[in-house]
């Protein structure tokens, strides 16, 4: 074998359908958009959601809820994913950043949730924790402190 006999795999390559060249081709004078209509012709696209003039869908089914505008998104952790951090080691929103636990856009609030176990004392900075991810934390022996001094937990 020569560098001159290395190609791609038989069936690797496959040639560009050339559509609306001839009967020969197989796929000659409507090109493959069947036959008349709106459809068939150049530059079309339909509107998002139309149905042919009929009520859409979107339109027909009635509106339900509400948008709560003061409502606060919060980026979670959980508590397991913290093995990342050596023990005795200060947690914040930008220290789980830096170890690839949240994305920076998500810094903004971070909750702390209670799911997995940890074994070492850590000094954990958040805006809000979890009763269960607040004992787990304390029975390894380190502390939950709350960003913004809010002493609520939910």
């Amino acid at each position: 074998m020569r560098l001159h006999d290395i190609g791609p795999a038989p069936g690797a390559r496959k040639k560009r359908k050339r559509i609306g060249r001839g009967p020969g081709s197989g796929t000659g004078k409507t090109a493959g958009r069947g036959e008349k209509g709106q459809k068939s012709r150049s530059g079309y696209s339909r509107r998002w959601g139309f149905e042919g003039g009929q009520m859409p869908l979107v339109r027909r089914v009635p509106k339900r809820g509400f948008t709560n505008i003061f409502r606060e998104e919060y980026a979670e952790v959980n508590v397991g994913r913290l093995g990342r951090f050596e023990s005795g080691s200060e947690v914040t929103p930008e220290a789980l950043v830096d170890k690839g636990l949240l994305r920076q856009s998500e810094t903004l609030r971070v909750k702390l949730l209670g799911k997995g176990e940890i074994d070492r004392p850590l000094t954990v900075h958040v805006h809000k924790v979890s009763a269960g991810a607040r004992t787990k934390i304390e029975s390894a022996g380190g502390k939950v402190v709350i960003i913004g001094g809010e002493a609520a937990e939910s």
